[in-house]
């Protein structure tokens, strides 16, 4: 007698290396442009409607714009040193590129959009705005009490990475599934493994 394999129902492990993983990289790239554009948007806004160094209330005292350009990072930490963060958020945009290549979950293609998107947005202001190319000036404008001034790239870059973190925590792995204990021996080790497929993109 032939022994025939028992066909199996397709699992969600069966359906990410097609049409999921096209879905995936479209979320990544609509989260990407939508923040890039919207980040650059509101700067040319600035720019156009304030003057530099211009303060103006919103909702005093908790929210006020106030429009500086920013040639070095967070609380305005290497002014004298622009370049070096040009040439770091490069590095960052391209290793962020290369994880969205391997991604399958739907939360890591928005945390990770979202990252890139923001590294682009003040990348972008680094590459060409004054006084130079790869030494320009970030414009910020977002003005808390007692905090940095940011802008829009700064909150994305934030949010995101809070959001990278908490899926991290919570053991959600860039293909989708979740990490199993491994020094756990007992009879419910098969069961998890298994149960690793089925938890693929379970919070997608």
């Amino acid at each position: 007698m032939t022994d025939i394999e028992p066909s199996r129902p397709a699992g969600p492990e069966d359906t990410t290396a097609t049409a999921p993983k096209r879905h995936r990289a479209w979320i990544a790239i609509l989260v990407v442009a939508v923040g890039y554009v919207f980040d650059q948007l509101t700067k040319r806004w600035v720019e156009t409607t304030m003057t530099e160094g211009q303060v103006t209330d919103v909702l005093a005292p908790l929210l006020r714009w106030h429009f500086i350009r920013n040639p070095g990072a967070a609380f305005s930490i290497g002014e004298e040193h622009t370049w070096i963060f040009t040439i770091i958020q490069s590095g960052v945009a391209v290793f962020v590129v290369v994880l969205l290549f391997r991604v399958r979950s739907s939360l890591w293609a928005v945390a990770l959009g979202g990252l890139l998107g923001g590294v682009l947005g003040n990348l972008t202001d680094r590459l060409f705005r004054p006084p130079g190319v790869g030494v320009g000036h970030v414009v910020d404008f977002i003005a808390l009490p007692n905090f940095a001034i940011f802008n829009i790239a700064d909150s994305l870059i934030v949010c995101s990475m809070i959001g990278i973190v908490l899926l991290m925590f919570r053991g959600l792995q860039l293909d989708g599934t979740r990490e199993t204990p491994e020094k756990s021996g007992g009879p419910g080790t098969a069961e998890a493994g298994r149960a690793t497929g089925q938890d693929r993109d379970a919070d997608s």
